[in-house]
């Protein structure tokens, strides 16, 4: 018989009955760690490791088990945190030298929930430096690997997150995905990414790339464990003035309720050149399963489909140029010694900042400046609008949408060194991110031997349906 995969459910109900304890459950995992970090070619998930913290929370934990009170949900549940949202005492570098060695005051509200809720946080997870790329590759402290092939990407920006619940180095992994990083690196390592509606989770702690697109959000192994974790960190937060007031729905509650009537619309623009025939064959197969169980499928159209990755690419960097200029080496972070102020400004970003993120700043300082603000900048906001606009007339006709999460499967280390080339990676991802709404990313079989991921979409603050039917979608998987 099969061991079960570690689960939210499976964790708590074991230290409740003193089958284990969470501190057992912590120790293993950080012998897990240390056993792949010894390997010849380690997945390099995470950037440091918060051993002591993570002791102190199972501790308290045990003694709830060992007096018999009542667990919190998440209750020993071994979490990463990707190294771009604050921890209070753990550094927190977002893969970048220029925070080599920053220690925050203050956790990030999605931390801080989480650990409220019972998760023990076991460290701080690899990224693409302030989150800017789509293999793990622009770390400025090493290339995270693929559980699945170490020869390959784990995606990215989240890569270490995906690699990390992937590799069975954490049980579940908190990830930010601004044009696709949490679902991307979801589907390249083979676990499950949730994109929560934009204000769906407080962004209080989060180190800015582009303030209207960030998102934080789970990976898991499963839908349920995703549920779990956006119920424990969903909600209204003060600190955040993007945060929404809408009502926190019951996101594990919901996920027995039936599929059958769903209408998922499968947008014919996404199949087409570049879509892998072996990632479109495993797509088109789930949505098939779906129609088994019931749902209606239903062909739309996103008109403006292909214009959201130079959309993205025009917004994302003028808001990372303006969110990275606090970088200066004045306030906190790196700073090179210069002769005068101009010069350390220059050099502490010339020393601080990696290839991608110098290319991204330009990029955006570029489309803001003056005499290229309206080209730019301006238009890209109302084709953003047209974006949106499309999804709001598909989902005045269906419930969800379904497309594949990446043209391709994982590729190698060091393949793509073109930029477009691989900010073409995140064609399917983007138009989402453009339009605010949630999304998730789930298992759907293998292509060339890799893992395909499956997204669907639902209208904004629908993460109760779109949970549900990814949740029916794994079961049909296992039946």
């Amino acid at each position: 018989m099969p061991i079960p995969t570690p689960s939210v459910e499976l964790i708590r109900t074991q230290i409740a009955e003193r089958q284990t304890t969470a501190t057992a459950v912590a120790e293993q995992h950080f012998a897990a760690i240390a056993a792949d970090d010894a390997t010849a070619l380690p997945l390099h998930a995470y950037l440091t490791l918060s051993r002591e913290r993570a002791l102190q929370q199972a501790a308290r934990i045990d003694a709830l088990a060992d007096r018999g009170d009542p667990l919190p949900p998440l209750a020993g549940l071994p979490v990463g945190i990707k190294d771009v949202l604050s921890t209070a005492g753990i550094r927190t570098t977002c893969a970048s030298r220029v925070l080599e060695n920053y220690v925050p005051a203050y956790d990030a509200t999605a931390v801080a929930r989480l650990e409220a809720a019972g998760a023990v946080i076991l460290g701080k997870l690899n990224c693409d430096e302030f989150a800017m790329g789509s293999t793990t590759e622009n770390s400025a402290y090493g290339v995270t690997r693929n559980p699945r092939d170490r020869s390959r990407v784990p995606g990215g920006s989240s890569g270490g997150s995906g690699a990390a619940v992937g590799g069975g180095l954490c049980v579940a992994a908190l990830g930010t995905d601004t044009g696709g990083s949490i679902r991307q690196p979801a589907a390249f390592c083979g676990v499950v990414g949730l994109l929560p509606t934009y204000g769906r989770v407080s962004r209080f702690g989060l180190a800015a790339f582009a303030s209207s697109l960030d998102h934080v959000g789970p990976l898991a192994h499963s839908a349920k464990d995703c549920a779990y974790l956006l119920q424990a960190m969903a909600g209204h937060d003060p600190l955040d003035a993007t945060s929404a007031l809408a009502p926190v729905g019951n996101y594990v509650g919901g996920l027995g309720a039936s599929i059958r009537g769903l209408k998922i619309g499968v947008p014919r623009e996404v199949f087409g050149a570049g879509l892998d025939a072996e990632v479109e064959a495993r797509t088109r197969e789930s949505i098939a399963a779906l129609r088994g169980a019931g749902c209606e499928i239903v062909d739309i159209s996103l008109p403006n489909h292909d214009a959201a990755i130079a959309v993205y690419y025009v917004i994302a960097t003028a808001e990372a140029s303006s969110n990275l200029a606090r970088y200066d080496g004045v306030r906190y972070g790196r700073r090179a010694p210069a002769a005068s102020l101009a010069n350390m400004y220059r050099q502490t970003r010339d020393q601080g900042f990696g290839a991608e993120v110098k290319r991204r700043i330009l990029l955006g300082t570029y489309v803001l400046s003056a005499g290229y603000y309206d080209a730019y900048y301006r238009k890209a906001q109302q084709v953003r609008a047209l974006v949106a606009g499309d999804y709001q007339r598909a989902f005045g006709g269906v419930d969800l949408i379904a497309t594949p999460t990446t043209p391709t499967p994982a590729f190698k280390l060091g393949e793509k060194a073109d930029p477009l080339e691989l900010y073409m990676a995140d064609a399917f991802t983007v138009p989402a991110s453009l339009a605010g709404i949630p999304a998730i990313s789930v298992p759907c079989g293998a292509a060339h031997g890799l893992p395909v991921g499956l997204q669907l979409i639902a209208p904004a603050f629908e993460e109760e349906r779109l949970l549900r039917a990814a949740h029916h979608l794994e079961l049909l998987r296992l039946a």
